[in-house]
């Protein structure tokens, strides 16, 4: 392993870490909302933003541990995600999951057209950061439009 492919495959996993970053926060902040909100709004929060988030992140964390893992790079461990200031206003909670949703498909998106997964040559990785992409792009929409039924 030269040391630039060390190098471009620690970036990657720190970049990808910074995803999963971002997807925890948009949990934290959903966790959040959901508590603000009737069972009707509440089954809607988990369908279409909840759980492809949730799935979403569980992916991203795979993908990082299993990249690391072929690669003899120590892990790393992954705390809980902040929803930030509190507020009894669960828009704001959902409008934070958006922008978080949104940053960690940005991030992916940056690590997609870098090309570094190719030059490292990782098929997985490429996978995985499709399948995570795959799995949070709807969810800004989504959000979106429960924003515009909440609080009415």
């Amino acid at each position: 392993m030269s040391y630039s492919s060390d190098k471009a495959r620690r970036q990657l996993l720190d970049e990808l870490g910074e995803a999963v970053d971002q997807l925890a926060v948009a949990l934290a902040s959903l966790g959040e909302a959901y508590e603000e909100v009737d069972e009707s709004t509440g089954d809607s929060l988990e369908e279409d933003m909840f759980r492809p988030i949730r799935t979403a992140y569980g992916r991203a964390r795979r993908t990082h541990s299993e990249f690391a893992a072929r690669h003899g790079i120590p892990e790393r461990s992954f705390g809980l995600g902040s929803s930030g200031v509190h507020s009894s206003d669960p828009r704001v909670y959902v409008q934070r999951a958006i922008d978080a949703a949104e940053r960690a498909d940005h991030v992916i998106g940056e690590m997609q057209d870098s090309m570094l997964p190719v030059e490292v040559g990782d098929q997985d990785l490429r996978a995985g950061l499709t399948e995570t992409r795959a799995l949070i792009s709807a969810v800004p929409g989504r959000g979106r439009q429960l924003l515009r039924t909440l609080g009415r």
